[in-house]
């Protein structure tokens, strides 16, 4: 795991009307995250926003 993925493990994501995903922010905690995406889901528009921990950038 690199060292900006453990400082920060948790991602919020969002998905656009045409499907697009996008990387929103990197947070340190799933509850730091999960308030983001709630504040960004409150705007009402057709993106969709998600948390997600971000995965190893080295595999097995």
């Amino acid at each position: 795991m690199s060292d900006s993925t453990a400082a920060l493990p948790w991602l919020v994501i969002r998905q656009d009307d045409n499907g697009n995903r996008y990387r929103v922010g990197k947070y340190a905690t799933q509850g730091e995250a999960q308030r983001m995406a709630d504040k960004l889901d409150e705007h009402g528009h057709k993106q969709l926003y998600w948390v997600e921990r971000a995965e190893s950038s080295t595999r097995p």
